[in-house]
């Protein structure tokens, strides 16, 4: 018996081809390696020439003009070259480098100009004397009387807020919950965002018109507290809600109490990023000017006692010096100025330092 013939099997159905753009058609192909340093130069010359000629007088107008003309070139020869997506990738890039280079060099040129001016009058004298019986147009006196100011009016502030920003932080993570919480939660944002000077006139009215109590460093260091509060809460809330939840429970079946195990166990681990926080909180608020003028004004003389007399602080001494106006005083504010970023500057490095040392070590 004859075996009937199977039926041939069907054909693929063919693919009809893609039309694909024209980006992606001329796409496939790299830029040379000059290409980048070849429109650079070109910018730059463009930029010059305009400059030379006077179309566009200013120094800054001429960087803008060759950066612009830089990111316009380089991504138009890329779009033809290299298509669309590779066009889009180094547009994308060169912003990213250049708005870097844009945040940095502000930064460099501030610090060069305040290392180079402060250290004109910057000598062991200066870091000794204090402004007492010294003349405005006067070379001489010294810092000495502000470093002590900012030092005492900072450590109190910190002593203040620090044990109260933290039991907040405590609260908030650990045992809030209700309006209660959400109200906390609410002012602390809300005084994230209060002007200092709102907050030295309020401990004026309060502490000094109010309660009669005078001018002081002390009454300085309340209004710091007030500036300080919101920043040591947020970062110490965030850093607790980081410590993972089974060193909680794992604690609590071991039957240690909840407020044992906020101590022995969340608090350390969290201890390296809180006291990060802290320190930026008191680098925040040693630069402060609008609230020491407010409760403490300022003192040409040492004044050792935070709670009586004026007190002088390193922002108010270098906003003294340039409202005199002089010469010598003007140099006396530039090295001021300079102490006072080296002081702030001291605070990140220690803080980073305390967080090293703090921070839980891997077994």
């Amino acid at each position: 018996m004859q075996q009937a013939a199977l039926p041939p099997p069907p054909s693929a159905p063919t693919r009809q081809p893609e039309l694909r753009p024209t980006s992606e058609l001329l796409a496939g192909g790299q830029l040379p390696r000059w290409a980048v340093s070849a429109a650079a130069g070109g910018s730059i010359a463009v930029a010059l020439l305009l400059f030379v000629s006077g179309i566009n007088p200013g120094v800054a107008q001429s960087v803008i003009v060759a950066v612009v003309l830089f990111v316009v070139v380089q991504t138009m020869w890329s779009f033809v070259v290299e298509g669309r997506r590779h066009a889009v990738d180094r547009l994308m890039t060169t912003v990213v480098y250049a708005t870097c280079v844009a945040a940095v060099v502000p930064l460099i040129e501030i610090l060069g100009t305040v290392l180079v001016k402060g250290l004109a009058s910057l000598n062991a004298e200066f870091l000794t004397n204090s402004m007492r019986n010294v003349s405005p147009r006067a070379p001489g006196g010294g810092l000495a009387h502000a470093m002590v100011g900012t030092i005492e009016q900072v450590l109190a502030a910190t002593l203040i807020a620090v044990p109260i920003g933290v039991l907040v932080a405590v609260y908030l993570v650990e045992y809030g919950s209700g309006k209660l919480a959400v109200s906390v939660s609410f002012f602390t944002d809300v005084m994230t965002g209060v002007p200092s000077v709102v907050a030295g006139l309020f401990v004026y009215t309060c502490w000094v018109l109010t309660f009669g109590m005078e001018r002081s460093g002390f009454a300085a260091s309340l209004a710091l507290v007030i500036l300080m509060l919101p920043i040591v809460v947020r970062t110490s809330e965030e850093m607790l809600k980081l410590v993972p939840n089974e060193l909680r429970e794992a604690s609590y079946a071991l039957g240690v109490p909840k407020w044992v195990t906020i101590i022995k166990i969340v608090i350390p681990t969290a201890l390296a990023g809180m006291i990060t926080g802290i320190m930026l909180a008191v680098a925040r608020v040693a630069g402060e000017t609008a609230p020491l003028l407010l409760t403490t004004f300022l003192s040409q003389s040492m004044n050792w006692d935070l709670f009586h007399g004026p007190q002088t602080a390193l922002p108010t001494f270098v906003w003294d010096q340039i409202a005199s106006g002089t010469d010598a005083s003007v140099n006396r504010a530039w090295s001021g100025v300079l102490i006072l970023i080296l002081f702030v500057a001291i605070l990140f490095i220690g803080a980073k330092l305390v967080a090293r040392i703090f921070a839980p070590k891997a077994h």
